[in-house]
């Protein structure tokens, strides 16, 4: 059986890279090996340099993980600002439906 290629926006691989080299430059600068990072993280050598990398194969948590352990910053400047985010974002789709439905018929927007 033929095996899926996915294919991702540029955006999307040059954040990849950016984060995996936001990585692997802080885990250098502690003098950590990969596979000290890898066990503190919980993966294999491997997986590790597949994340340095910015393979999109990658599962999201591990590659956060990664960051969180050498203090790369993650959509803010202080972690402590997360959840503060995460409560506003939640505010703000408190407003919309829960759920979103195509319209049954098509607008006519043609005055």
């Amino acid at each position: 059986m033929a095996e899926h290629v996915r294919t991702y926006s540029r955006t999307t691989r040059e954040a990849l890279a950016l984060l995996g080299r936001a990585i692997r430059l802080a885990r250098k600068q502690r003098k950590m090996t990969e596979a000290d990072l890898a066990a503190r993280v919980g993966i294999a050598r491997s997986t590790l340099q597949l994340i340095e990398k910015g393979q999109p194969r990658v599962e999201i948590g591990l590659a956060f993980e990664a960051a969180a352990l050498l203090g790369v910053p993650l959509f803010v400047d202080e972690p402590s600002r997360l959840a503060p985010e995460v409560s506003r974002l939640d505010d703000k789709l408190a407003l919309l439906p829960q759920s979103i439905r195509r319209p049954r018929k098509e607008t006519r927007d043609d005055f």
